[in-house]
């Protein structure tokens, strides 16, 4: 039978971290945020509308590499959307999920945050919201899948993000938490709707189009 600590965290808002601050080493150091879609838009602000539209309350975007030209480029910010600085953002992705996680504790009630990369514009709005449906089964750790194999977006559970904080490092992020606690991840096949295809090298900007 749930509780009503269960129903309450059913219902409360997800946040959303967006992962923004890498700088592009093997695209000829050009920061991933500032990179341009298709039809103009940055990849930061595609990434941010999309888990807007899955159902992310709120979106703290975590900036590195080119921050100031991002925040420049993206002037007003729509309703929701935090921006968050890591000036550490050269040691990997693991500072900029503790970065983004220690924002979202001081400034939100979330229950949950939903991660996602700035790098994979294959994966969209209704990705986000499998994710979110998880949750609102009542999961505290939910990963998207593709074929059967985790992948990104990842769902934490606000009782995890200190624990997914400690085991943050170099460019790991919270794989290795997630490995610790792969009997309670409930995996999510995305593959039918997304891609985990990220953008590494020159080659791979066609992810763009």
């Amino acid at each position: 039978m749930a509780t009503a600590t269960d129903m309450s965290a059913k219902r409360a808002p997800v946040a959303g971290l967006l992962l923004a601050a890498g700088g592009g080493r093997r695209l000829g150091g050009r920061p991933k945020a500032l990179l341009e879609c298709a039809d103009g838009r940055l990849l930061v602000e595609r990434a941010m509308r999309e888990m807007r539209e899955g159902g992310c309350a709120t979106v703290h975007v975590v900036l590195g590499a080119g921050a100031a030209e991002v925040r420049e480029r993206l002037g007003r910010l729509p309703p929701g959307v935090v921006l968050v600085d890591n000036p550490r953002w050269a040691e990997g992705m693991g500072s900029s999920l503790r970065a983004g996680l220690a924002s979202l504790t001081s400034v939100t009630d979330a229950t949950a945050a939903l991660v996602m990369l700035v790098d994979q514009p294959r994966i969209g709005a209704r990705a986000v919201a499998r994710l979110l449906a998880a949750r609102r089964e009542g999961a505290q750790l939910v990963a998207a899948a593709y074929g059967g194999e985790r992948g990104h977006p990842v769902l934490f559970g606000r009782e995890h993000w200190e624990g997914v904080a400690r085991a943050a490092g170099g460019d790991q992020g919270a794989r290795a938490y997630l490995r610790q606690h792969a009997d309670a991840v409930v995996l999510v096949e995305c593959a039918d709707i997304a891609a985990p295809d990220d953008i590494d090298t020159p080659e791979d900007l066609a992810l763009l189009e």
